[in-house]
């Protein structure tokens, strides 16, 4: 018997894996199982060597789908991402996600279909790895701006946003996903959404203050 297993990865305290299966079930799937990585960061550590991860890779079956939030969940870069992914297809294991509901088919119906979805997997790996730089560039700039303007002083209150959230609402807004649509998918309300859109360099260096102690 096939089942849908829900990969949840989060890194820091902000985020939860109990969230993650909120919004995966509230996308409309029904989740037999849930793999963790709980403070693991995605860039530093491969899928393989996560705990997490070695489980996927020890469980899932042909027939078998993979749920995850994002393709970034499943990868470090473009070509981890790919080589992940393509493990799993191989093995018959079809991948699906929460954000826009990809779904990458390990059994295309004929060769038009498959190269339909290796392109599209080309296409959100190297998405996932800019996502990725755009989220280290905007943390860097938030802290070198707070250290510049502001080493020793208050620090304001703790954003309720972290720096992947924040790029999420970016690249969702430039996609033309409204305010309320985001807020569901990154796990904020739409109100926190609406001022983070209102000045992104505000929130960015609200959040570098916090990241630069």
């Amino acid at each position: 018997m096939s089942r849908t297993i829900l990969y949840a990865r989060v890194s820091t305290a902000e985020q939860t894996i109990a969230h993650q299966r909120i919004q995966a079930e509230s996308a409309g799937f029904v989740i037999d199982d849930v793999i963790e990585d709980e403070g693991i960061s995605g860039v530093q550590v491969p899928l393989a060597e996560r705990d997490g991860g070695k489980r996927l890779f020890d469980l899932l079956r042909d027939g078998d789908v993979l749920v995850c939030r994002w393709i970034d969940r499943l990868g470090r870069n473009y070509d981890d991402i790919q080589r992940n992914i393509r493990l799993f297809l191989d093995r018959g294991v079809t991948i699906r996600t929460v954000i826009n509901g990809m779904t990458f088919d390990a059994k295309p119906r004929d060769a038009m279909g498959k190269a339909v979805r290796d392109a599209m997997l080309s296409f959100m790996s190297a998405m996932a790895e800019a996502q990725a730089a755009a989220m280290k560039e905007a943390q860097a700039v938030g802290i070198a701006h707070a250290r510049e303007t502001a080493p020793t002083k208050y620090r304001g209150r703790k954003p309720s946003f972290t720096a992947e959230q924040l790029t999420h609402i970016e690249q969702l807004s430039q996609q033309g996903v409204g305010n309320n649509e985001i807020a569901r998918q990154v796990g904020l309300s739409k109100f926190a959404v609406s001022r983070v859109l209102k000045d992104i360099v505000a929130a960015q260096v609200k959040l570098g203050r916090w990241e630069a102690r």
